[in-house]
């Protein structure tokens, strides 16, 4: 016998139920400060609570002076001991991709030589191969309008085609790690082509990947229906990967990949969860929330050299009176950094560039006035802790606008560099570690008598 429910009713009864999750959900603020929580396990400095060792890479925003005070520096990146200013610049400097060095570095904690890095290239190259119908069988047949959610779920499906899934030996772990960094590009960018054909009613078409093309050339070769792309949009893109690759075992989805595979769990699954992490409008999504603040920003500037209209539209963002009134200036500041993100600041120089092949100087020029005065109305109207300045997110999506890649690929794009650091951080976990992370909670909840149904009252 069931219960003859209609839509209506339905909606009612969960409206109800929600309302007893707020009502007897609520930890009253106080308490936080009373047993000395640091919320977000981070504290007022926004300097995280220590939770781990970690060789792949170090974040300094900060350093002691001569009276042991810690005070604020430019901020520096190091990836395995290298400053990303000199893995940047090496690259560049010989015009090549930078994106599979810096994968080799990351996995393998050492620079490949010539010989090392072209047998990576290729190796990654065999990998780019998705089984036969997956395409057909599991991008086509479900496409979602969320990319993110096909990228999750054909990574978990990829455990159905796999021979050992399950083994958490560090060479098969290995195998699978590279696997995904090479499948990554596809399943985002076929699931992006299906969800444009199904949900939004325009052409598909399916590229092959080059094998001898980088990670960032054929990503513009399957996205674009021509397939073609300029030397410099692949560089900023490869660029954009080598940034966005690694930054510390404390972000919220590389927590989250040390969390998961602390429990022993499969390549798939702890992958599949660190997705779900970066999916998050407040760790991945923001570089689209910078590109749509700008685009309202320019809608209502009628002048973009007017810096006191500039100064009253970001007051306003703050005062929750303009764009999505959230409060928020979208890529100013960072959790950690606080005088300058070094990705930000090789990214910008970059972002230059593209601009004057698109014809785009003035776009270019007012992000420019928005990172330098940003910082002055922030000071004015809000309490901080510390300084504050443009992140990688500021640039990145202005960059991807420019490239002219659809903002359901933002996030993606994301995951297609960062998968590098959570297979490297998933690698280290399993060999250090060796013992599930599980941290305390202090419950605040009074013991009660339990009450029979029968003598319950509402």
């Amino acid at each position: 016998m069931g219960f003859n429910y209609n839509f209506s009713t339905i909606t009612k009864e969960i409206t109800d139920f929600a309302s007893l999750c707020t009502k007897n959900s609520g930890i009253d603020p106080e308490l936080y400060t009373k047993f000395d929580v640091k919320r977000g396990l981070r504290d007022l400095n926004g300097k995280g609570v220590l939770a781990g060792l970690t060789e792949i890479s170090d974040i300094i925003s900060s350093k002691t002076d001569a009276d042991g005070n810690s005070v604020p520096c430019e901020g520096e990146l190091y990836y395995r001991g290298y400053n990303i200013n000199d893995l940047v610049g090496g690259f560049i400097e010989d015009k090549r991709f930078g994106f599979e060095e810096i994968t080799y570095l990351l996995l393998f904690g050492e620079l490949p030589d010539a010989g090392s890095l072209d047998r990576f290239k290729h190796l990654l190259a065999d990998y780019r191969k998705l089984p036969t119908t997956f395409v057909r069988d599991i991008i086509m047949k479900s496409p979602s309008d969320d990319i993110m959610n096909g990228l999750a779920r054909g990574v978990l499906t990829l455990y159905s085609y796999d021979d050992m899934p399950n083994d958490t030996s560090i060479p098969n772990v290995l195998r699978q790690s590279l696997e995904l960094i090479a499948l990554f590009p596809l399943i985002s960018v076929y699931s992006y082509q299906a969800k444009a054909y199904y949900h939004d009613g325009d052409s598909f078409f399916i590229h092959q990947p080059v094998s001898e093309y980088s990670t960032a050339e054929n990503i513009l070769h399957m996205l674009r229906p021509d397939s073609s792309f300029t030397p410099l949009e692949a560089h900023i893109l490869d660029l954009a990967l080598v940034l966005h690759a690694e930054h510390g075992g404390g972000n919220n989805s590389t927590f989250t990949t040390h969390v998961v595979t602390s429990s022993g769990t499969d390549t798939y699954s702890a992958i599949a969860a660190a997705l779900a992490s970066l999916k998050g409008p407040k760790h991945g999504g923001a570089n689209i929330k910078v590109t749509m603040m700008f685009n309202d920003m320019k809608d209502k500037l009628s002048d973009w050299e007017d810096e006191d209209a500039i100064r009253d539209y970001l007051t306003k963002l703050l005062h929750k009176e303009a764009f999505d009134r959230s409060g928020l200036i979208y890529g100013m500041g960072h959790a950690v950094y606080s005088i300058s993100d070094p990705r930000a600041s090789i990214l910008r120089k970059a972002v230059k560039n593209l601009s004057e092949e698109k014809h785009m100087e003035k776009e270019y020029a007012l992000y420019n006035k928005i990172e330098r005065i940003a910082p002055e109305v922030i000071a004015k109207e809000r309490r901080i802790y510390k300084g504050v300045s443009a992140n990688i997110d500021f640039y990145s999506g202005f960059a991807y606008s420019m490239l002219e890649l659809p903002p359901e690929l933002y996030t993606p794009i994301f995951a297609i560099a960062r998968i590098a650091g959570w297979s490297a951080h998933r690698i280290e976990e399993l060999i250090n570690a060796n013992k599930i992370i599980r941290p305390a909670y202090k419950s605040v909840q009074e013991h009660r008598e339990y009450t029979s149904l029968s003598d319950r009252k509402k």
